[in-house]
């Protein structure tokens, strides 16, 4: 039954035509309708709600976005009166006055955790929709702000910022920078901007803005309660991530690139005869006959089923990549066409970047599939079988180049199977993982993990593993990659990894980039995946031909060596409690990289440290960050009693302690007595 608003004095006189909307109550939601828009509410598991608004019509569904299809079930109570809405659901309320600002509020306490605020008095207010044409508009909501707030999320960016309250950040995927749109709050909320759209989020101290440049409707969706518990929620609607495959577990030896069969082969028979501990091996870019056949180029990859068997026997694990570009070399490319796999342009030819291929002196311009399209996911599958699965057994791949990465970067100009590259471009990375996640799945495979330079929200459930992109080779850059590993994993992405060393460079005969390397591996061997890769020094030209420098653990002198080996080993010591903690993701959520507030969110020192974190629940890491550092301070959460794992002294929570840090120590502190085998 609809219910008219009051009119006084619910509304502002300050507005020179203020609205008065209609409530309804409609299958356990709340509606409130005024002015041609219409804003619902429904329960969404439990604690938590989904908002919708959209104007000039109902409410759409079916749009593209990360929640799945069904919410899971709870119970709520829906409230209309005195011109007022309320929706409780769990430890959240929601409230909409006759104007129909919304309101969130902690049901034990009627605590304001958000509040949606106008811009101003008259116009616009909280949600202003900007007409850019055929139903389309340019959408903003936005809610008050807080000087007390921290606010944390958004995915992986190289800013260094683990609190991003004060920052402005576009909504798009780019090579290193992965916008994932959901928000974790001090003050007790997480909020998934449930839109892949390209925009922006802005985190001022005068509001917070959410950003869509052409979309449809508003939609969002809202958790209450501490962060640890929000995360379990918020995968929970969004998807858990499979369980973690053993050998992903262990250490993954990579480089710029293994230009053959017998290269790479070379590399995983010195591990073994080394006897050092390694699960996987990568065959990187160009080991195709052209980019989009997906299959080994037989001059360099002779047999590639001896290969396989080979490294089966020495238990290494072989993972392939493969891009989502197709060149107009390949023999895939005028069928894909024809079928319109590709994503489609607005203006000028279907070609998104220019790319080196072989068998031809220049760039050529290579299509990206449409992995938003059913059928382009089929074909692109079918080929990956035909070529690497039914004949080799192959069933890891490293999906590089999943932003999708375009040249030059006009998401305006792309049409999508699911509609304008405004609107869902940035969904494209969670599509491309949905490829080989359906694919393997439909084949029997249980164990799936693929390797993804980009991501979306809803990634996690596809068994996508992300990595922190091309990045550079310094103290500086580690700094910050410690930062965008806890974002990543407040963004629901548990499988998390760095070049180990980092990207652009890196001479493996300089001391100062040895330190460098030997620092970053601590840390890598401390990371939810751990992956040696880089583009080390003398490097060659973009090509078919190219190659980097030497990146394996002995490339680096025999001191430096050493200290790899060490953590090698310690890596694999620590394999069981991985397996722990991987399975705490899959089955409720958390994350495996920890920001210490996800476990002692009473201690609010926890909430500003940026340079140390929990690998799951029992060992604190804190990572040597500077060169020529050989002490470390770190800060220890109160509650809890905290032992050196190297020394075996124990502190009491609540401060920070200084300890030595050696070159071949990253300090390590054990949670109230745990028991893990860090020392030898």
């Amino acid at each position: 039954m609809n219910q008219p608003a009051e009119t006084q004095p619910q509304v502002s006189l300050a507005q020179s035509s203020p609205t008065v909307g209609t409530f309804r109550e409609r299958d356990g939601a709340l509606e409130w309708s005024g002015r041609q828009e219409t804003v619902r509410i429904e329960p969404w598991g439990p604690d938590a709600v989904r908002v919708r608004a959209r104007l000039g019509g109902p409410i759409l569904e079916g749009l593209p976005g990360a929640l799945l299809d069904e919410a899971p079930a709870t119970s709520s109570t829906v409230k209309v009166e005195d011109g007022h809405g309320q929706l409780i659901v769990g430890a959240l309320t929601v409230e909409v006055n006759a104007e129909g600002l919304v309101r969130f509020l902690r049901t034990e306490d009627s605590a304001e955790l958000l509040a949606e605020d106008r811009a101003h008095f008259w116009w616009p207010g909280s949600r202003l929709y900007t007409a850019v044409g055929n139903g389309h508009h340019r959408l903003e909501q936005r809610f008050a702000a807080y000087d007390d707030e921290k606010l944390f999320g958004l995915g992986q960016h190289q800013h260094g910022r683990l609190d991003q309250k004060g920052l402005v950040l576009d909504l798009v995927q780019r090579n290193a920078e992965v916008g994932i749109p959901v928000l974790t709050s001090s003050r007790g909320y997480t909020l998934l901007w449930n839109n892949p759209a390209i925009g922006r989020v802005e985190l001022a101290h005068n509001g917070t803005r959410w950003v869509a440049d052409s979309a449809r409707q508003i939609d969002y969706w809202i958790t209450a309660g501490d962060p640890s518990g929000a995360q379990s929620r918020y995968s929970a609607v969004t998807g858990r991530t499979p369980m973690l495959p053993e050998w992903a577990a262990g250490f993954w030896q990579c480089k710029l690139r293994y230009r053959t069969q017998d290269e790479l082969m070379a590399v995983a028979r010195e591990y073994k005869r080394r006897g050092l501990p390694i699960s996987a091996i990568v065959c990187d870019f160009f080991h195709w006959t052209h980019l989009g056949e997906w299959k080994f180029d037989p001059k360099e990859w002779p047999d590639p089923g001896a290969m396989v068997r080979e490294l089966d026997e020495l238990g290494i694990k072989l993972v392939v990549s493969v891009w989502p570009s197709v060149s107009p070399l390949s023999e895939n490319h005028p069928v894909m066409e024809q079928r319109g796999y590709f994503i489609g342009t607005q203006y000028g030819p279907m070609a998104h970047a220019d790319w080196p291929d072989k068998e031809v002196a220049s760039t050529v311009q290579v299509a990206f599939y449409d992995a938003t399209n059913p059928e382009a996911r089929e074909f692109v599958w079918s080929k990956v079988k035909e070529n690497y699965l039914d004949p080799y057994g192959i069933t890891a791949f490293w999906l590089d180049a999943g932003e999708p990465e375009l040249k030059p970067g006009f998401p305006e100009n792309l049409r999508y199977w699911a509609g304008p590259g405004l609107e869902v471009g940035n969904a494209y990375p969670a599509e491309n993982a949905r490829t080989f996640y359906e694919g393997l799945l439909a084949t029997g495979e249980e164990e799936i993990v693929t390797l993804n330079r980009s991501a979306w929200a809803g990634s996690q459930r596809y068994g996508a593993a992300l990595w922190s992109g091309d990045i550079g080779t310094d103290f500086p850059t580690l700094r910050r990659q410690i930062a965008a590993g806890l974002n990543t994993a407040l963004s629901g992405i548990p499988w998390w990894n760095t070049d180990i060393g980092g990207f652009h460079g890196g001479d493996p005969d300089d001391p100062a980039y040895r330190e460098v390397m030997v620092r970053w591996f601590q840390f890598g061997a401390l990371s939810p995946l751990m992956r040696l890769h880089g583009f080390r020094d003398p490097g060659m030209p973009l090509g078919p031909e190219m190659t980097g420098g030497p990146n394996e653990v002995w490339s680096y002198g025999e001191e430096a060596g050493a200290v790899l080996e060490k953590y090698l080993r310690l890596r694999e010591r620590l394999k069981p409690y991985v397996m722990d903690v991987m399975r705490a993701a899959h089955e409720e959520g958390l994350p495996v990289m920890r920001p210490l507030f996800l476990e002692f969110p009473a201690d609010q020192a926890t909430w500003s440290v940026d340079d140390s974190y929990l690998f799951g629940p029992d060992l604190l890491v804190a990572p040597v960050l500077t060169a020529g550092a050989t002490a470390r301070t770190a800060y220890l959460p109160a509650g809890a009693t905290w032992t050196d794992a190297w020394t075996g002294e124990t502190y009491e929570g609540g401060r920070a302690v200084t300890v030595d840090a050696p070159l071949d120590r990253i300090p390590l502190f054990l949670r109230d007595g745990a028991r893990l085998p860090v020392a030898e």
